[in-house]
């Protein structure tokens, strides 16, 4: 029998709510999910157990993110150069999804949650994409929270499969190349039916973007920090919104 990672009726949520200023929650959060392997290193463990502790931490934010009222939550679950690593990670990493998302499935509905996915998912084993396909279907009428995961996901693929699509337009002459401008073209990016991140979060130290949302990111504002994932906690996430509260956002103007 699969176990859930933790209940919500017998844990709640640490977040301190008051600290936060309710009307100026971020719409959409993304984040880079980093340092499980160093994690499990620093406390003498297999990299594995990294992803299976951090995968604990994704239900906790999830729950976090919804308690707080944000509306969509993009998690960068697995990139497309992320192949490169061992086989025997890679496979790990793979059962992830469908762990999780069996194991909380009806946790997710029952907080009207919605999972989407992004990312290249006709490449995915097929245990992993079943999981996904079956998760987004349960959960496509839910109005709560938008879960959206990045799996096998690049930003870069993802930039030039819109090109393609829209280059193709033009030389059916379905559109003229003056009809192309930001809108038109985010209109075929893979976020479509989501909103820009205001807020990027990226743990374990690293300040970069390593291929994440390059088109979407251009006016997000960026917090890291050098907590590894799995021990990213409810109150670092509280941090990490009182900062992007903290800031002027003028998207180019004064």
């Amino acid at each position: 029998m699969i176990k859930r990672l933790w209940s919500r009726k017998e844990e709640k949520s640490s977040i301190s709510e008051h600290t936060l200023k309710s009307d100026n929650i971020p719409v959409h959060i993304a984040i880079i999910m980093d340092g499980n392997g160093r994690w499990a290193k620093k406390k003498g463990l297999p990299r594995i157990a990294g992803h299976r502790s951090g995968m604990k931490t994704v239900k906790r934010i999830t729950m976090a993110a919804s308690d707080l009222g944000v509306k969509y939550l993009t998690m960068y679950a697995f990139s497309t150069e992320n192949w490169k690593r061992p086989k025997e990670e890679v496979d790990f990493l793979m059962k992830l999804p469908q762990q999780f998302l069996e194991m909380e499935i009806d946790e997710l509905m029952e907080n009207n949650v919605q999972v989407r996915m992004m990312g290249d998912i006709k490449n995915l084993p097929a245990h992993t994409r079943a999981a996904v396909e079956v998760a987004m279907r349960k959960t496509a009428n839910n109005t709560g929270l938008v879960l959206n995961f990045a799996l096998n996901y690049g930003g870069r693929l993802e930039l030039i499969e819109a090109v393609k699509r829209v280059a193709s337009l033009v030389e059916k002459k379905e559109i003229k190349i003056d009809d192309i401008n930001e809108e038109f073209f985010s209109s075929y990016m893979q976020s479509q039916q989501i909103p820009d991140p205001d807020l990027l979060i990226r743990t374990s130290g690293e300040v970069r973007l390593s291929n994440f949302m390059l088109w979407q990111l251009a006016y997000s504002e960026f917090y890291f920090t050098d907590v590894y994932w799995p021990e990213f906690s409810e109150e670092h996430f509280t941090a990490a919104i009182q900062e992007y509260q903290r800031r002027a956002r003028r998207f180019g103007g004064v």
